[in-house]
């Protein structure tokens, strides 16, 4: 095969050297015209972001993750439309991979539509793909525009498109290496059928989703040639020159702005798909100078025997989720904006495995990274004038529900939930609370689905759906709170369903600054149940998480690893709860405005006994105002317990170095402590 290597992935992140053309016809704009351009290119990217939504089929395209981008001719990111950042400057390593081996043959022509899914050329897991079309203009080509969104099948040896029980790449169904799927404008239709044969369990999707997303590219291609008729050519390529130029500098003028310093965090998770064991998911080390960071992720463990594993592009593209979203904000959504950061990944790691590695669940071993950018960039914000801005982690979960058999309509479907994940918490900030049900970390603009929504699209009823009450990390600010639901099979005799987590026994988020991470995410059910007679003897008011856990549904409660292998659901018998985690504290819990603490307890949002043993606030029964006195004194007398309890540093450290957990859960951790790889896995 003839995949990228790492070092050509690597390079291909960095922005081309503009030839003596384009700078002389970015030098030619004219004072204003940047702006006004720059504007032109995001009104014609929400077009096409808007479209997408409302062309695609799958649940994650309809909820909005996806992007939409403009590329120069040379492949480099200018500008997105992205509800998921996660794309956002990882696709000029598919340009350039196409540039680079397929200029000549097949060739690349006006009215080509190239496409891929395959993570060893360039993307995060195979649901993900993506269309990417020429602009050509006069014979010559201009620009590039692509379409990317995940769609929850590609024929793997479960339904979803990210299987558990995959151990290497070929369990994992479709993985397409970029290729051209169409000519003059058209799909061709051989293709659609490949399309249609990987999808089989859910035909509508896959083949509607690819459609949507040449649609889309296409559009925004039409609406750059416009401008170029409009504007002329040296307009549009001297800006998006300067588009790159500005986002460059504008990167490296925040990270200059940065204490310099080595800056480190660790993160873990619990578990290899549905294999439990502690890992290492990311041990990175961030070294800032001047206006370059270096993120090093040396001491990360080794590459597992299972799904959860992330090519190296894939790590980047998560880490722009919360560096756009957070960091460069009000940049350009560019690769520029990357120019000045580096990195170094250790082979055979999970986060840098061998290219037979199954790879369609990299999204649960990013997610370490994912965290742990947060708090080395917080902490090195923090020592800025810009530490109004430092906000914790999200809680990062991910945890995904994928539902497959016959609809209420006849139709075979294989889907993943939106909702869940797009109603996680938000991390604290430095001055607020995270937001409750905030969103998807991966899709920062996603949309969660109505309930009615989902009844109707699915074979399942939804007797609730609210704030999972605790599910914030504690804090001087709290982590926003994430959600529960109830989904009950309805209409149909039964569907399968499987769930995609890793945080049941540990939670891989750190918080900040003495806050506390989001509890763990366990999986519940409830069987043995007759659901139509439940619900119709539920008193008002009873249809809580806490009233099915009390046992007032009747009923057996099942609780394990919210991760599960696909296993069939009957229909009116068994009842599935989808959480959703909350996001991260930041500060002492204990330094937390009373007032607050009570303001949550009133909204259900914390419960009385977290207020008085985490918070130490003392709220009347009653009443449910604070007891302002014994507040002071329980406050006291937990600061006094710590004080009881510490140790001279140089105590501790001799003391915790020497200790190592059971070998029982080191299958997938490395050699301990340093976690290097300690048999190498061979892959069939």
């Amino acid at each position: 095969m003839s995949h990228p290597t790492l070092e050509e992935k690597l390079a291909a992140l960095k922005v081309s050297a503009p030839s003596a053309y384009e700078r002389a016809c970015a030098d030619s704009l004219r004072p204003g015209d940047y702006e006004i351009g720059v504007q032109r290119t995001a009104d014609i990217l929400d077009e096409g972001y808007e479209i997408f939504m409302r062309s695609s089929r799958s649940s994650m395209g309809v909820a909005g993750d996806s992007i939409v981008a403009i590329f120069n001719a040379a492949g480099d990111l200018v500008n997105a439309s992205a509800g998921t950042y996660l794309h956002a400057v990882i696709p000029p390593i598919v340009i350039k991979y196409i540039l680079s081996r397929h200029s000549k043959n097949p060739g690349i022509n006006d009215g080509d539509i190239w496409y891929t899914n395959d993570a060893l050329y360039g993307g995060i897991h195979n649901p993900d793909q993506v269309a990417i079309m020429p602009v050509f203009f006069e014979g010559e080509l201009v620009a590039w525009t692509a379409a990317l969104s995940h769609t929850t099948e590609t024929g793997a040896v479960e339904p979803g498109g990210m299987p558990l029980a995959a151990t290497a790449r070929f369990q994992e169904g479709m993985n397409l290496p970029p290729m051209r799927v169409g000519t003059d404008f058209q799909i061709n239709t051989d293709v659609l059928e490949m399309f249609a044969a990987f999808g089989i369990r859910a035909e509508a999707n896959v083949t509607v989703d690819m459609r949507a997303r040449a649609t889309t590219a296409d559009r925004v291609r039409v609406r750059l040639l416009e401008m170029i008729a409009r504007e002329g050519k040296d307009f549009v390529v001297g800006l998006m020159r300067r588009m790159l130029d500005e986002a460059e500098a504008g990167a490296r003028k925040r990270i200059a702005h940065w204490p310099d310093g080595t800056y480190r965090t660790v993160t873990f998770s619990d578990a290899a798909g549905l294999a439990p064991g502690l890992i290492r998911n990311c041990a990175m080390t961030m070294i800032k100078k001047g206006d370059h960071l270096l993120f090093d992720f040396t001491g990360t463990s080794p590459e597992t025997p299972s799904s959860y594993n992330a090519h190296p592009q894939a790590v980047i593209g998560h880490m722009a989720n919360y560096i756009y979203e957070y960091v460069f904000h009000d940049l350009p959504v560019s690769s520029a904006t990357f120019e000045p950061i580096d990195f170094v990944f250790p082979p055979n790691s999970i986060l840098s495995p061998d290219a037979r590695a199954a790879t369609s669940c990299s999204v649960m071993a990013a997610t370490g990274a994912m965290s742990a950018v947060a708090n080395c960039i917080s902490r090195a914000r923090f020592g800025s004038d810009e530490w109004k801005q430092v906000a914790a982690s999200q809680g990062n979960g991910g945890n995904a529900i994928v539902l497959a058999g016959v609809s209420q309509w006849g139709a075979n479907f294989a889907d993943m939930i939106a909702y869940p994940i797009n109603t996680e918490g938000q991390g604290a900030r430095a001055t607020s609370d995270g937001m409750d049900a905030y969103g998807f970390p991966w899709c920062a603009f996603g949309r969660a689905p109505d309930v009615e929504s989902m009844e109707n699209e699915f074979p399942m009823l939804i007797p609730f759906s609210s704030h999972w009450k605790d599910s914030g990390g504690h804090g001087k600010h709290r982590g926003g709170v994430g959600t529960a639901q109830l989904w009950v099979t309805h209409h149909v005799p039964m569907l399968f369903q499987m769930a995609i987590a890793d945080n049941s026994v540990i939670q891989t988020p750190q918080p900040l600054f003495g806050g506390y991470a989001p509890p763990t995410v366990p999986g519940i059910r409830l069987d043995g149940i007759d659901v139509a007679e439940a619900m119709a003897s539920a008193k008002t008011g009873t249809l809580t998480l806490e009233a099915l856990l009390r046992g007032e549904f009747g009923g057996t409660v099942v609780s394990g690893p919210y991760g599960s292998a696909v296993h069939p659901v009957p229909g009116g018998q068994s009842i599935i709860v989808g959480l959703s985690t909350g996001g991260t504290g930041y500060g002492d819990p204990l330094a937390r405005d009373p007032a607050s603490v009570a303001a949550d307890v009133t909204k259900n949002l914390v419960s009385v006994h977290v207020a008085r043993d985490i918070y130490g606030v003392a709220i009347d029964p009653v009443s449910g105002r604070v007891d302002d006195e014994a507040t002071r004194a329980s406050r006291e007398s937990m600061i006094a317990a710590r004080l009881e309890r510490g140790r001279p540093y140089e105590e501790f450290e001799a003391d915790w170095s020497q200790r190592k957990p059971p070998e029982e859960i080191l299958e997938f951790f490395g050699s301990w402590p340093d976690g290097s790889v300690v048999t190498p896995l061979i892959r069939m």
